[in-house]
Formats: structure tokens, sequence, C-alpha cells
């Protein structure tokens, strides 16, 4: 995923603890905002979560959407399906070709803090995936750190020590999303405390 292999990465790999940092950070309250504002989940919505991590957005979702996360940590899907048992399906592996082949169709696919792990050959075949996933009405949503010329110091100091090696400019996250999908749109979304800067994008078929 294109993640720096150093002491920082492999403490986030605890679950606990990542849940920890995220919450320090204001994670949930951003959770809530991006559902709210962008995922925009209706009743009866199936919704496929691609690097789901411990699937904390599903706190923020309907109780009666069907909900499908991946991802390639064991431990996250561990403590997803501790903490939300039968209410959603989880899965452990990379989502490809075979895998995608086997799963319905979805409404929305969500790429929440995914991109920027990416490397771009790597984000594109992930964005080609989203769109073969997503019914011909489906909307691709995601959410990544950013480099915005209006963004604070501070907020430019904290992405470029982000996890992920590949943060992009809006243009640049665009630029990939443009292969895959004819309608884009986003958004540069600056937090106040702590400082950071995202770019939440929707794309559509």
């Amino acid at each position: 995923m294109g993640q720096r292999d150093s002491g920082v990465h492999r403490i986030l790999s605890v679950p606990w603890l990542y849940d920890a940092v995220q919450g320090l950070m204001g994670a949930g309250k951003g959770r809530r905002e991006f559902v709210e504002q962008t995922v925009r989940p209706a009743a009866g919505d199936r919704i496929l979560d691609v690097g789901c991590g411990t699937a904390r957005i599903l706190s923020c979702l309907p109780r009666d959407v069907e909900y499908w996360g991946y991802d390639v940590s064991p431990a996250y899907i561990d403590a997803a399906r501790a903490r939300f048992g039968g209410r959603a399906i989880f899965v452990c592996g990379e989502l490809d070709e075979p895998a995608l082949a086997r799963l319905p169709r979805f409404d929305i696919v969500l790429g929440s803090g995914l991109l920027h792990h990416l490397e771009d050959v790597e984000a594109r075949k992930f964005l080609s995936l989203a769109r073969v996933a997503l019914h011909d009405d489906g909307r691709l949503v995601t959410i990544d750190p950013c480099y915005a010329p209006d963004q604070k110091l501070v907020a430019r100091v904290l992405v470029r020590c982000d996890r992920g090696r590949n943060v992009r400019t809006p243009e640049g996250y665009r630029a990939l999303a443009e292969a895959a999908f004819r309608r884009i749109g986003g958004t540069v979304r600056h937090r106040g405390w702590i400082p950071y800067s995202h770019w939440v994008m929707e794309c559509r078929p």
C-alpha cells in the first residue's frame, strides 16, 4: 500500500492504538461530517468500504444499510468483527478482479483515507475496480489528506508527516479518477483543530 515501514506504522497496526490516535485527532467528528455531507447514505443502500480498517465509520451509518468491509489487515478485520458482529460483512483480503466478480453491485463505494497510501498505478487500479463495483447510478466517495494553496502551515506540516507516502493536490487526485469516471466533483475541507486539510471527492460513472 505504499506505507512507510516505520515504528509509527507498526504501532498503528494495533487496532486499539490506531483507534485511540484517530480519536485524539478528532476523527469521530470528521467521520460524522463526512457521512452526513458527502456519503449521504439512504435506507437500504449497499455500501462497499475498501480499506475499511476497524470500520468505525459503520457507527455513523444507518443500521439498515448493507455494509461490506474489505481490509488486508487481519487485526483490523478481527477488531471490526468483534465490534459490529453480524451487522456487516467483513472480508480480510485484497479486492481484485476475481473477488469483485463474486460480489453484488453497490450503491456506494468508499475509499476513506485510501488513495494517499497508493502509488499511481495502484490508485488507478482501485478506481477502475470501484467503477466496476458500482451500479450505473452509484457513487464512489473518497477522503484523503491533501496539499492546497490556502492551507495553514501547521496543516501542511501534519499532512507531510502522514503515514501515506502519496498525498496529492486536489488536481492530482482528480486526474487519477478521470480514467475511470466521467463525473467528478470534490472540495477541500480545512479542519481547525487539529489543523488538517482533506480532499473529499465524489465520482459517478
